[in-house]
């Protein structure tokens, strides 16, 4: 946070360009890790992290994996703790694991791909883009009126766990399997992650296990702004 205090106070808003300065953890990271962390920095820890990963992300990167070393599966374990990307506003992070509870809660700009989340996923999220490829606690996006998640489900029982009142479960338009496919992509290079690595390999068979969790009324502000610019440029 300190880091990116000074950043923003030499070179302003945008600060920098991506990976400008880039900083390598070995270990278990405490608190808040990467709090408000600002476009041009980029965090990457090799082990785990607390809780409040992330916490308002301002444009910075964070990837967090587990040591090369580990011989456990990583979609099985958890790698960050709870309320990871709290308010987080613009940014990416990239999580070769379990989050804990409340992954993504009030997320406004952030996009994240993370490999199984615990309860409360994306509540009351207002923006960006989240790929979970794995699990789903319960109640996920209880009170989401923005951004999109796509979730990994070769079983397509989704359903049981989501929150419904605000969203819908749907099939994937184009524009959807182009930003997945990219994301995921980006997960398998930062982070060796086994699961996003067989994804891209399969690509031709795997993006149909994809589903898109969207808010209504959000879906239907976006569809009502592309029919109003449709008309204006008839």
């Amino acid at each position: 946070t300190m880091l990116s205090f000074e950043i923003s106070k030499q070179f302003g808003e945008p600060a920098l360009p991506e990976d400008t300065i880039q900083v390598k953890l070995n270990g278990s990271a405490g608190q808040s890790l990467g709090a408000f962390a600002v476009s041009g920095l980029t965090l990457e820890v090799e082990g785990d992290a607390n809780d409040y990963v992330g916490k308002g992300l301002s444009g910075g990167k964070i990837v967090v994996y587990p040591p090369k070393k580990a011989t456990f599966p990583n979609d099985d374990n958890v790698i960050i703790g709870n309320v990871a990307l709290y308010g987080a506003t613009s940014g990416e992070a990239y999580f070769s694991g379990l989050a804990a509870e409340r992954f993504a809660v009030r997320n406004s700009g952030a996009k994240a791909v993370v490999e199984g989340v615990g309860d409360h996923g994306c509540e009351y999220m207002t923006g960006g883009r989240v790929v979970i490829l794995g699990r789903l606690g319960r109640n996920f996006a209880a009170g989401m009126s923005g951004g999109i998640a796509y979730v990994y489900s070769p079983k397509k029982n989704v359903e049981v766990n989501v929150n419904l009142e605000t969203v819908n479960i749907e099939e994937l338009e184009q524009e959807d399997v182009y930003e997945i496919y990219d994301l995921v992509k980006k997960h398998a290079d930062l982070t060796a992650s086994p699961i996003a690595q067989k994804i891209i390999e399969n690509w031709s068979a795997e993006k149909d296990h994809f589903v898109r969790i969207m808010p209504t009324d959000y879906k239907a502000a976006l569809e009502a702004a592309k029919a109003e610019a449709i008309e204006t440029l008839a």
